[in-house]
């Protein structure tokens, strides 16, 4: 019997999606998509609205300024997991009806252009065989170092084709592979589930070896692989009865170093990821550490320090513990190496209804993943699952409250999901090879009811922007980039994409201040120059005229625009200004006064040279002097 055709929700989603939208907008033309946590807009393309000159009047709006001559990562691309769960449920529907739900997820014009997967190497806890598998299996108390019985012939059946799908929609797809756990026969215990690899260089080798015949298999059938990790979640020793295995460093370096000159012959397109695990060790973790050994609570750091890292593109990270700024951190310690975000899954209580479940996880997604991962480095943020059924399965232990990008119901249609929404935001408009650029961004990935943002400009000169109103009250926000700007209002808890084509607006270069101070409050200063709109520096103190805040530019440079940025706290601007400057920040000469009635204050200046800058206010009111940064331009 044929297959049910899709519900509403996918054929809506899929419509909403095609058109006009992909042509490149006009200059001073800003094209908007919409998705609210109440699902009335559903990556909904609004009316588009037009950039004004600055010098029609600042906006008394929190701003968000987008600064393109600052650059951060580039991206690799957004997505989920093609599991054999997944798999199995694309294969429930028809023909016709899997081919749409391909398009709806993989088309760059008629769905979201999902552009990045990363496979399980063999069998992970959502799989839809009766048993776990790898692509080696032997009988017990065998072994097979020779990798006779190597193949990758379950795959072929259902998670090949559509990985082929997927990048003939998608020609930038890019893949990646992690193994779940290495053949029973190279473990202690003999088993897929739980212990480790046998601490034995043969084994070190045979296992390096199996990971190239995966990748060599997949390029023969079709599908490169692009990135490879060695282990998923290396410290998850007790596993809830799916595969998984301990890895300690020393191991994983071990395998590494077999694997990478194998590796760089057979492939040199793959890149190898290490650790792949979450932002901190889970407590769970920690706690299952055999006695006597170190927990590794460092793990990616000893990994990166190790003669392995010479093997190592970079890091992956999950989302199960922690919070993203460890990845800057990681980042700060070793510049040179990457950081991908490669699996969070969404989750719900057993009470949770629907709308419930689809708000929580929008709104936590967005502060956390999609915008929170990739303000800390990220070159790629992953889901876990990107299709599962309506009971959170097919799986074989493990997690039984996951949710994907995709649900297929009971009747048979397809229903798209709160992740198919996040991910579609960047996806759609997020290109691979996209440079992060700076904007301002006040909201935090714990919650503070204010605006998120991240901006990206793509290969081909188009700029994208994200923002998430994390308030369940509409805002009200303005966008700058350089002389241009508009203003623009979010629902509560909704997301918006925001799309614009080059532009001539003049886009002055931001120098980094090398230390701060301040008047009141002083202690706190260095929250000023922190280029973090979600840290404020405040005087605490009722403003009064001769509170001052000043910056230390380290030696003396020229420039000509101060910005005194008051971010989501209304009303605490400097009602009055003046700027003065100084080469050895004892003798002072004034360069600017102003009044202000706005968020957002950029003070013009004559090219002025100077080492320090002394902003003080002049004016008086019983709110607090806010500045979320303080920034100066060339």
């Amino acid at each position: 019997m044929r297959t049910p055709v899709f519900g509403v929700a996918l054929a809506l989603a899929a419509a909403s999606l095609t058109g006009p939208a992909q042509a490149q907008p006009p200059t001073t033309q800003v094209q908007v998509w919409v998705t609210t946590p109440d699902r009335a807009e559903l990556l909904h393309e609004r009316a588009p609205l037009a950039f004004r000159s600055t010098s029609d009047g600042a906006s008394d709006r929190t701003t968000i300024t987008v600064d393109p001559r600052t650059t951060y990562q580039t991206m690799d691309g957004f997505g989920a997991s093609i599991t054999d769960s997944s798999a199995d449920v694309l294969y429930r529907l028809s023909p016709a009806d899997r081919e749409q739900t391909m398009r709806s997820l993989f088309d760059p014009r008629q769905g979201i252009g999902v552009s990045f997967l990363r496979q399980p190497v063999g069998s992970s806890d959502f799989t839809a065989a009766a048993e776990h598998y790898t692509y080696d299996d032997v009988p017990a108390g065998r072994t097979d170092f020779e990798l006779r019985h190597f193949s990758i012939a379950h795959d072929e059946r259902q998670v090949l084709p559509l990985l082929r799908r997927a990048k003939q929609l998608n020609p930038q797809l890019k893949v990646m592979a992690t193994p779940w756990s290495p053949p029973a026969w190279m473990k202690t215990g003999d088993s897929l589930v739980g212990g480790r690899l046998k601490d034995d260089p043969k084994v070190y080798d045979a296992y390096a070896r199996y990971l190239v015949k995966f990748v060599q298999a997949y390029t023969r059938a079709g599908v490169p692989v692009d990135f490879l990790s060695i282990q998923n979640e290396p410290q998850n020793r007790k596993p809830s009865a799916y595969p998984g295995t301990d890895l300690p460093v020393r191991q994983e370096a071990a395998v590494i170093t077999a694997l990478g000159p194998l590796l760089q012959k057979v492939s040199p397109r793959t890149k190898i990821l290490g650790y792949d695990h979450n932002w901190t060790t889970h407590p769970g973790d920690i706690a299952s550490t055999p006695p006597g050994e170190d927990p590794e609570t460092d793990y990616p750091y000893k990994l990166l320090r190790t003669s392995a890292a010479k093997w190592i593109a970079g890091t992956a990270y999950h989302c199960y513990s922690g919070d993203p700024s460890k990845q800057t951190d990681l980042h700060n310690a070793f510049p040179s190496k990457g950081i991908w975000f490669t699996e969070c899954s969404g989750s719900h209580g057993p009470n949770d209804t629907p709308p419930q479940i689809f708000r929580g996880t929008l709104t936590w997604h967005a502060r956390t993943l999609m915008l929170g991962t990739t303000r800390n480095w990220a070159k790629s943020v992953v889901n876990w699952n990107i299709a599962l059924d309506s009971t959170g399965g097919p799986h074989l232990g493990g997690c039984d409250t996951c949710t994907g990008l995709v649900t297929l119901q009971p009747d048979g249609t397809v229903s798209t999901d709160a992740e198919y929404y996040t991910i579609g935001h960047l996806s759609k408009f997020v290109k691979p090879g996209a440079v992060r650029i700076a904007s301002t961004s006040y909201g935090t990935t714990g919650w503070n009811g204010q605006l998120m943002s991240a901006a990206f400009r793509n290969p081909d000169g188009t700029t994208a922007l994200l923002v998430h109103n994390e308030n369940d009250e509409p805002r009200s926000f303005a966008v700058a980039l350089g002389d241009e700007t508009f203003e623009y209002e979010l629902p509560g808890g909704s997301i918006a994409t925001f799309t614009w084509g080059r532009t001539a607006a003049a886009a002055p270069q931001q120098l980094t201040p090398q230390g701060a101070a301040a008047s009141v409050n002083g202690a706190d200063a260095g929250l000023l120059i922190d280029a973090d709109g979600s840290t404020v520096w405040q005087s605490k103190t009722a403003q009064a005229p001769g509170q001052w805040v000043q910056v230390d530019l380290g030696k003396a440079q020229t420039f000509r625009q101060v910005a005194l940025d008051s971010g989501g706290n209304i009303g605490d601007y400097a009602h009055g200004h003046t700027v003065a400057v100084s080469n050895d920040g004892t003798s002072w000469r004034t360069v600017a006064t102003g009044t202000s009635s706005s968020q957002l204050t950029t003070v013009e200046l004559p090219p002025t040279r100077a080492r320090y800058i002394r902003v003080t206010q002049n004016g008086s009111a019983g709110n607090w002097w806010s500045l979320a940064d303080l920034r100066v331009y060339r």
